[in-house]
């Protein structure tokens, strides 16, 4: 028995196929099947049920998977829990949002590497649901990701930044009304599978706005440009840290009841680096203020 194998039945497990397993750890469908059966070999325990289409596991296989994951989360910390630096010399796998890759994250980055160059990054792009999936599963260290309306119970969330909900326009837009443009231009709506997503539906339904929907995108620069090019307006949001070359568009504020989004850093309770957690979460905090101070001397 390897980890390697459990991580191929616990990805098989969590996927319900052998071909999504399979490229889900990066081998061959054969690979899998072949790495299951060894598995089962090792065991003395049949796995699966196979007068089913499906990966269906077995009531034993479903026990084996619930320790495995254990078993994997463990390993993947063995070195870090028993270093004094907290796993400072190693690599962490981060989930950030795609709204915050050309603003906050390669800033934070920049930060952390002038402070501590020995620590690594993987940087994995997703949406909150996604990113809070993969670190219960343990295959990211922590994430970027907005507060969802249910945190898993397993799971840590440390506030960055509130970030309000804004109307942008096309810069030659004359009107200034957020309600009228929404009622009167074309809508591209940001992805209602992400969380901002739900929350910007939600004050729309809750405004008894009918929204004239022409697209549905999830890349926040997508958005910014069809509505620079005058195809619509959106409702996005007013980043913490905005990128230094983004398409020009005008803001419009929605008012005081602006939905919002709350920014944070999020990691399982038992993760062991933490040391390095908190150097991640300083670095970000840290290019927030900055930003956050910015802002209030430009408005002062």
């Amino acid at each position: 028995m390897t980890i390697r194998r459990l991580r191929t039945l616990v990805a098989t497990a969590e996927t319900k196929t052998f071909s999504a397993a399979a490229d889900r750890v990066h081998i061959t469908h054969a690979a899998v099947s072949q790495q299951m059966q060894a598995l089962e070999a090792d065991l003395g325990v049949r796995l699966f049920d196979r007068s089913s289409r499906t990966a269906k596991l077995t009531p034993v296989a479903r026990q084996i998977v619930a320790k495995a994951k254990k078993l994997i989360s463990d390993y993947d910390n063995l070195v870090p829990s028993v270093l004094t630096d907290g796993g400072l010399q190693g690599v962490i796998k981060l989930g950030v949002l795609r709204t915050t890759l050309t603003g906050l994250v390669p800033q934070a980055i920049a930060a952390l590497k002038a402070k501590h160059p020995e620590i690594g990054l993987h940087i994995r792009p997703g949406l909150t649901s996604t990113l809070l999936a993969e670190i219960e599963r343990g295959n990211l260290d922590a994430a970027i990701a907005t507060k969802p309306h249910l945190m898993p119970a397993d799971v840590e969330f440390r506030k960055l930044a509130d970030e309000p909900m804004q109307l942008i326009v096309a810069v030659e837009e004359t009107g200034d009304d957020p309600i009228e443009l929404l009622k009167s231009r074309p809508f591209i709506r940001f992805d209602r599978t992400a969380v901002v997503g739900a929350l910007i539906e939600n004050w729309i339904l809750s405004q008894r706005i009918q929204v004239n929907e022409m697209m549905e995108l999830d890349s926040p620069e997508a958005i910014a440009s069809m509505v620079h090019a005058n195809l619509g307006v959106s409702i996005v949001p007013d980043l913490i840290v905005r990128p230094p070359d983004g398409v020009p568009v005008k803001r419009l504020s929605l008012g005081a009841k602006a939905p919002q989004r709350t920014l944070g850093l999020v990691f399982r309770k038992d993760q062991l680096q933490t040391q390095a957690l908190e150097e991640v979460y300083d670095a970000l905090l840290s290019v927030v203020r900055m930003a956050d101070h910015s802002e209030a001397q430009t408005l002062s």
